[in-house]
């Protein structure tokens, strides 16, 4: 079962009822940009179903989609068109506010580039959700030391990005990420500034996690990385080009 919402509850007509099944279900999902006199459909109509406990990846080239799609996910932008149900709840009902309460709560990013703040410790970075979660700050700061023990850093902690290496830094981008205990983790091209020993280790870390049944959706180009998950989706052209293997009618 799908964790409960923290969102304020909205009429039937908004939720969708297979909830208890697709923490992502999209119906027509489309994204559409325009440059002068020049349209682009960077994401074309897209019905797609992630299950409650899935590990996917989207893989795809670069120009492919993938990325836009990765924002329309993470509610970091918002569709030109259709529908998108995140653990039950319409997306495209949502007004500002409601929509950075979502994102805070029922979606964990890891990016590519770490994006830690370099004059914070890696607690205090792991810490920065917090700022926009209602749970005690005792709570959090417990709740982050264990991400940060759970991911291998509980000698780290105290140390600031400079003094940590690139696989370190991506294990607090992580940990920061789960600190709201999100349903939904997706992850840009984790492993695209890592070496090949490291990254393995971090795909490690995310399958752990999928283990404990969160969802977990990579963004990436790299088929070595694809293949870790458990199904692939191809995208191209800002439409799905396969599935494997197909989500369960």
């Amino acid at each position: 079962m799908p964790p409960e919402s923290p969102l304020p509850t909205q009429p039937a007509a908004m939720k969708d009822h297979d909830a208890d099944r697709w923490v992502v279900r999209t119906s027509g999902l489309t994204r559409t940009f325009t440059q002068g006199d020049l349209t682009v459909e960077a994401v074309k109509p897209l019905d797609l179903h992630i299950a409650h406990g899935e590990m996917v990846a989207i893989q795809g080239a670069s120009g492919s989609g993938k990325s836009t799609l990765l924002h329309l996910l993470a509610l970091l932008d918002t569709p030109s068109a259709g529908h998108y149900f995140l653990n039950g709840v319409d997306t495209a009902r949502m007004d500002d506010d409601t929509r950075s309460t979502a994102r805070n709560s029922l979606v964990g990013i890891v990016f590519q580039s770490f994006y830690l703040i370099p004059y914070a410790t890696a607690l205090d970075n792991v810490l920065l959700p917090g700022l926009y979660n209602p749970a005690p700050t005792r709570e959090l700061r417990d709740r982050a030391q264990m991400l940060l023990e759970r991911v291998g850093l509980a000698d780290r902690m105290h140390f600031k990005p400079s003094s940590l290496s690139g696989g370190q830094q991506q294990r607090v981008a992580l940990a920061r990420a789960l600190l709201s205990d999100p349903p939904l983790l997706l992850a840009d091209e984790p492993t695209g500034q890592l070496d090949s020993t490291t990254s393995r280790d971090i795909l490690d870390l995310f399958a752990a996690i999928n283990d404990t049944g969160k969802t977990v959706v990579i963004v990436t180009h790299d088929p070595h990385t694809a293949e870790r998950t458990r199904r692939r989706i191809e995208f191209a052209d800002g439409r799905v080009a396969g599935d494997t293997p197909p989500p369960q009618a």
